[in-house]
């Protein structure tokens, strides 16, 4: 048993699913990361009982988003700095950017070219992220030949699939994957043998719809 002690006003933290405790988990300067939120949400960051969390958006990468999420969190930030949107150069200054502002890895998505990353990786020091989404063995060796250090698996239900493929070619490869939305694709992603689970949480919408709800039941 683990004492547990929260605030007056912190009892509706959100919390990730225990299935993901089961991970051996990737250790960061030092910091055992199991459980990834992934949110861009400041509220959300500010309330989840996660390790750390993966801040990806479907827009261009801007330094201002990097700041504003790295301001209000208190648990380490991978932080999206392009490869889909935003490429080449752009990248490259986002991912520098992004360390001076505190950012503990950057994440870059998977059309990201892999020169690109090779020069991401001579300008900074922590750990680059790519996002896998295929089975394209090749591509994952491509990858990781360009220094590469987590593979973030992402590719809906065919991710248990991939996750066991890269660790019985690439067995010492570092892999964070998205463990699905029930504790059963969590299970078989932590079976396959991922090292840690990303985590999407409820949004802020769908938790005050929980909290009206009580409150016109007052």
């Amino acid at each position: 048993m683990v004492p547990e002690i929260n605030g007056k006003l912190e009892n509706r933290m959100i919390k990730v699913p225990e299935e993901i405790e089961q991970v051996c988990g990737i250790k960061i300067f030092g910091k055992l990361i199991r459980a990834v939120v992934f949110s861009t949400d400041i509220a959300i960051i500010r309330n989840v009982n996660a390790d750390a969390v993966i801040a990806v958006y479907p827009f261009p990468a801007q330094p201002i988003i990097t700041q504003a999420i790295m301001m209000a969190a208190d648990i380490p930030i991978f932080m999206g700095v392009g490869g889909g949107t935003t490429k080449g150069q752009r990248a490259v200054n986002m991912a520098m950017q992004a360390e001076y502002q505190g950012a503990r890895g950057v994440v870059l998505n998977a059309p990201i070219e892999n020169d690109v990353l090779f020069e991401i990786h001579n300008i900074i020091d922590i750990p680059i992220i790519v996002t896998i989404c295929v089975e394209d063995m090749n591509e994952v060796a491509k990858r990781l030949e360009s220094h590469v250090s987590i593979l973030n698996v992402s590719a809906a239900e065919k991710t248990p699939q991939i996750v066991a493929k890269i660790k019985l070619k690439f067995p010492h490869a570092a892999v964070v994957a998205t463990g699905g939305p029930t504790k059963e694709t969590i299970l078989a992603t932590i079976e396959a043998g991922a090292d840690a689970i990303s985590w999407t949480p409820p949004t802020t919408g769908q938790i005050f719809k929980n909290i009206m709800n009580g409150y016109r039941n007052m």
